[in-house]
């Protein structure tokens, strides 16, 4: 497997998956559906779909499950995230999810997280400060662009140059983009305007 740097020194293909939950019922512990998608640069290859539970603790169980269980494991440099959490707080254990995969894992966001805001909503769980230790571990959050992220497993400067080669349209990585689009249109019978 070729590193990220190398391919894109080489002005090779980056095939990612991206990860986004659709919209899902305010009832904690319902089911959150997850769409997985597959771009080499900006075109579709492939999909996952899978569920995790809203608030829960298994995002990075079935993440790492869904990716090394799948056809795509061997071909893929890098797997992202549409931020650090799915269905409300289920946190990912950024760290443990890129040891598994043996791959860079990257939390995207449209804008910095409010840590404070954040903090004070994980209060109410029972398991609080194993929460607050999965937000410590994914570490600083870098900005690349409109975009800022946290990353595992490769150097920041390689993702911001490889977050820009694999988006297009609103400088959102393609692969997150389409798993947005196709998360709410398979809960909400079309697609949602944002991506």
């Amino acid at each position: 497997m070729k590193s990220l740097q190398k391919l894109i020194v080489r002005n090779l293909k980056i095939r990612v998956i991206g990860f986004d939950d659709a919209p899902f019922p305010k009832r904690r512990n319902s089911r959150v559906y997850l769409a997985g998608v597959v771009c080499a640069g900006t075109i579709f290859e492939g999909m996952l779909w899978g569920t995790v539970r809203k608030d829960g603790n298994d995002a990075t169980s079935v993440l790492s499950q869904m990716v090394a269980g799948s056809k795509f494991h061997d071909q893929i440099h890098m797997v992202l995230t549409d931020g650090l959490a799915f269905g409300g707080f289920n946190l990912i254990d950024l760290p443990e999810l890129a040891g598994r995969l043996d791959r860079p894992c990257v939390a995207v966001m449209r804008k910095p997280p409010d840590i404070p805001a954040i903090q004070k909503a994980l209060s109410h769980f029972d398991d609080c400060p194993h929460r607050l230790e999965l937000l410590e571990k994914a570490g600083p959050v870098h900005q690349a662009g409109n975009l800022c992220f946290q990353v595992i497993g490769e150097h920041p400067d390689v993702i911001a140059e490889a977050l820009r080669r694999i988006s297009s349209q609103g400088n959102v990585p393609e692969a997150l983009r389409i798993a947005h689009l196709i998360g709410s249109a398979v809960v909400n019978g079309q697609s949602g305007r944002r991506a």
